[in-house]
């Protein structure tokens, strides 16, 4: 039989479960989620239980990091079936927070960072990495865990993440979870769900044409024609528009001109009103043996 992970709505719940373990010496891991969990969000509960004995998994859909006319509202919430869909990992507790208990009345701090946060996604989402930035230092505080894990598949916002720790000194390791793909190599994704069968046919171009993009650097073609190319070809693919295809320092996310020393492509697309994320590594060719 099933057990089903217990599910807290307060601070002062979640707080009172942390106390307890810790006062067992159990190391503590959080998962943040905002729901509609799929095999990309399983995963990271694996990952992260290989270094921790007690785990935390949040569901909550945070709305700072939604923009004017982004899907907040239809966003899919479907706590049961997480709950079910978590019964058979190592999840410990949901924190599943109501949005009065995250953004108390009168609530007017947020956390703001430059840089990193301002281009590509931050660009075509203003005040997108004000709200994640915001909600996952609240997390963090609030259950002071010992590992907390990202998936690749949002590499940016792993990037701020690990910005914001570095910054402001929060006591944790941020770990990143391996991105996750479909049969077809499309990115898992809660807004995959959105797509027709139609459309999910072009979306999973995506995956392929940025691996053709990633085969001709490594070969030798010029960072900003390939970026070129690759965005030609999403939109001959059928996708509706392209907010950006590039070819970045790892770290930075500052555009390279020079991947041998190997960069990261980052990319979305979108169709059918959605937005697809993904991005893959330009690994440095490695040296001939001697």
């Amino acid at each position: 039989m099933q057990k089903f992970p217990p599910v807290v709505r307060t601070i002062a719940e979640l707080r009172a479960s942390v106390a307890a373990w810790r006062a067992e010496g159990a190391r503590i891991g959080l998962v943040p989620t905002m729901g509609a969990l799929h095999k990309g969000h399983l995963s990271l509960v694996s990952e992260v239980a290989q270094k921790t004995d007690k785990i935390i998994v949040s569901i909550f859909v945070n709305p700072t990091q939604f923009g004017p006319g982004e899907d907040l509202d239809d966003y899919p919430r479907q706590e049961t079936e997480d709950r079910k869909k978590l019964a058979a990992t190592s999840a410990s507790l949901i924190f599943a927070p109501p949005a009065k208990a995250m953004y108390q009345h009168g609530h007017c701090t947020s956390v703001t960072l430059s840089g990193i946060s301002n281009i590509l996604e931050g660009a075509a989402r203003p005040g997108h990495f004000d709200g994640v930035a915001t909600i996952v230092s609240k997390l963090l505080l609030q259950t002071l865990p010992d590992v907390a894990i990202f998936g690749e598949k949002d590499y940016q916002q792993l990037a701020v993440i690990r910005q914001i720790v570095r910054d402001l000194d929060i006591p944790v390791e941020i770990m990143a979870g391996t991105l996750v793909r479909e049969h077809d190599g499309l990115a898992f994704s809660s807004r995959n769900a959105y797509l027709d069968t139609k459309q999910r046919r072009i979306a999973s171009c995506l995956n392929t044409i940025l691996k053709k993009l990633v085969a001709e650097v490594r070969a030798g073609k010029p960072c900003r024609d390939a970026e070129a190319t690759a965005t030609s070809a999403l939109l001959e693919a059928g996708f509706l528009s392209v907010d950006y295809v590039s070819i970045a320092d790892q770290i930075t996310l500052q555009p390279v001109d020079n991947a041998q020393a190997g960069a990261q492509v980052l990319a979305v697309a979108r169709i059918g009103g959605v937005r697809l994320l993904d991005n893959m590594a330009i690994e440095a060719p490695k040296a001939p043996h001697i």
